[in-house]
């Protein structure tokens, strides 16, 4: 769709039945618009037109646009001119019409033709399908790889106008390489179309395996065929497993099974533990941290908060969550903020002592708290240079997941050791996550 015409060219198309591709589109648009071109172009009077364009362009905002969430202060509207001189050389003579885009909070506006091609494409079909609709009640419709385009959030888009006004009426049937157009809770639509010749060693292939085969049952895909359905899967398990509208972010499995154990532990006790309200999301290292706030970050609908480690040399990453804006101050908690201000992991959240505990019961050794050196002041660190001096035994190295284990698997047991200034620090840890929740 070019998004302008002139108007006494294009009747004559439709009147003779000799319509181009671009004329298509349009005429769905105008159509979906509520205009009727004899009327637009012969008015009668000036504020009759100004009245038919402006509702034209409201008609089309509000069918149109709530399919387009990426941008939601567009609108769009008609324009109807004289030809000028200096127009296209197929509109210098009668009268044009042109479709604009207009941007509310910018308050701009520009010539829809001018869009993006995602945006020009988007549009046109809408309008194409409209058109197609009015005309014609059976159909059958085919679409090679729609959206193409698009960028992923209007790929959604775009599968929500087909689940919405597609589907009920018509037959559907779209060829896709994006992981964005599929449906992740509609498996069962999903046909997998394969060309086994193209895999390693083709000239093995018995004859009913040869040339392109449309096939129902995963297990009988290759890898390259799923990677689309790979992609769907994984978005929607990110989207709903680790994410939630309060998620916590942590650095690591050890933070979260800490968390989950003690704060287990304190509602066991009658306490009020971390509220469940939070999806405690490990992100793989203080390093990942931000990148992961500012992915997720991204949907505004989602209240994150961080609780992580803190080192003196990490200070200016820690700053950054929310000098750049990323989170509100109040939602970057460190263990340190528990501690005194020192540097601290969360295993500093237990006595040295009854960590120490946990590490040599998980690896059989027997470590005493005079045996580790006394800097740097984290526990973890300490233990990490013992270790590195005196290696454990049969090549076992030592790392920070193995003793959150111990302790959650042997909580009973371990609840008598664990003093109330250490449930404290964590009762107040999760009393200050527990205050940022929102509904």
């Amino acid at each position: 769709m070019k998004g302008q015409e002139n108007i006494e060219e294009l009747m004559q198309r439709v009147t003779h039945n000799t319509l181009e591709d671009p004329d298509y589109p349009l005429l769905g648009l105008i159509q979906l618009a509520g205009l009727d071109l004899d009327q637009i172009i012969n008015p009668g009077q000036t504020e009759t037109l100004m009245a038919k364009l402006e509702d034209a362009g409201n008609s089309l905002t509000q069918k149109v646009l709530p399919y387009w969430s990426q941008n939601p202060h567009l609108r769009m509207s008609f324009d109807i001119r004289s030809a000028q001189p200096e127009d296209p050389e197929e509109m210098r003579s009668g009268m044009n019409i042109w479709g604009r885009v207009q941007n509310t909070k910018d308050m701009v506006s520009t010539a829809l033709g001018t869009r993006s091609r995602g945006f020009v494409w988007f549009f046109s079909f809408l309008a194409w399908y409209q058109k197609l609709r009015e005309e014609n009640d059976n159909l059958i419709l085919l679409l090679d790889e729609p959206g193409l385009f698009l960028h992923a959030k209007a790929q959604g888009d775009l599968l929500r106008y087909f689940e919405e006004e597609l589907i009920p009426h018509h037959q559907l049937i779209y060829t896709t390489h994006s992981p964005f157009m599929v449906d992740p809770t509609r498996f069962d639509r999903i046909r997998i179309v394969q060309n086994l010749s193209s895999a390693p060693n083709p000239d093995n292939l018995p004859d009913e395996l040869q040339g392109t085969k449309v096939i129902t049952e995963v297990l009988d895909a290759i890898p390259d065929s799923l990677f689309p359905l790979q992609g769907a899967l994984g978005y929607e398990i990110s989207q709903t497993l680790f994410i939630g509208p309060n998620s916590l972010v942590v650095e690591g499995v050890s933070d979260l099974l800490y968390i989950q154990t003690i704060s287990t532990l304190l509602q066991a006790q009658g306490k009020d533990g971390l509220s469940s309200d939070w999806t405690i999301t490990p992100v793989g290292g203080s390093d990942k941290v931000s990148t992961f706030v500012s992915l997720i970050g991204a949907q505004t609908d989602l209240n994150i908060a961080v609780l992580i480690d803190y080192q003196k040399k990490n200070q200016q990453k820690i700053e950054n969550l929310y000098k750049t804006k990323l989170l509100k101050q109040n939602q970057v908690l460190t263990y340190a903020d528990f501690l005194n201000g020192k540097e601290a992991d969360i295993e500093d959240m237990f006595n040295p002592s009854f960590y120490l505990k946990l590490v040599n019961r998980e690896f059989g050794v027997s470590v005493k708290i005079g045996d580790l050196p006394k800097d740097p002041p984290r526990i973890i660190r300490r233990i990490e240079d013992y270790f590195e001096n005196n290696p454990l035994p049969k090549g076992v190295k030592f790392n920070h997941y193995r003793p959150a284990y111990y302790l959650s698997k042997n909580i009973q047991s371990l609840e008598n050791d664990l003093t109330d200034p250490q449930l404290d620090r964590f009762q107040e840890a999760f009393d200050a996550l527990n205050k940022l929740l929102v509904n």
